[in-house]
């Protein structure tokens, strides 16, 4: 699974976020919102990787059905991806925001 470049993108994200859920003063609901986006984004992404290798197991001609299931892969990723950035920002974003104001003032 390491070799898919994105699943590595996406395993760094974690690496650097995960720290970052114990880190920020919230409650314990937030941090598992935070830390279980996190965790989707990896499954949507291992899911996508399984369809796509089912996909070229099957036969690696081009086909409007077999790009049709990669591409609906590729777009559930893209979700999972802004699903775990809207929650990043509303629950993180107000943190990271005071702490830049006491930074500068």
């Amino acid at each position: 699974m390491l070799e898919e470049s994105a699943f590595r993108q996406e395993l760094t994200l974690v690496a650097i976020l995960a720290p970052c859920a114990f880190v920020l003063p919230v409650g314990t609901v937030e941090r598992i919102m935070l830390l279980g986006t996190l965790l989707v984004v990896l499954m949507v992404e291992l899911l996508n990787s399984s369809v796509e290798a089912a996909i070229d197991r099957i036969s690696l001609e081009r086909h409007s059905l077999s790009k049709r299931a990669k591409d609906f892969g590729s777009a559930a990723v893209m979700l999972a991806l802004i699903l775990c950035g809207g929650t990043w920002i509303a629950i993180a974003g107000p943190h990271v925001m005071h702490w830049l104001r006491q930074l500068a003032g």
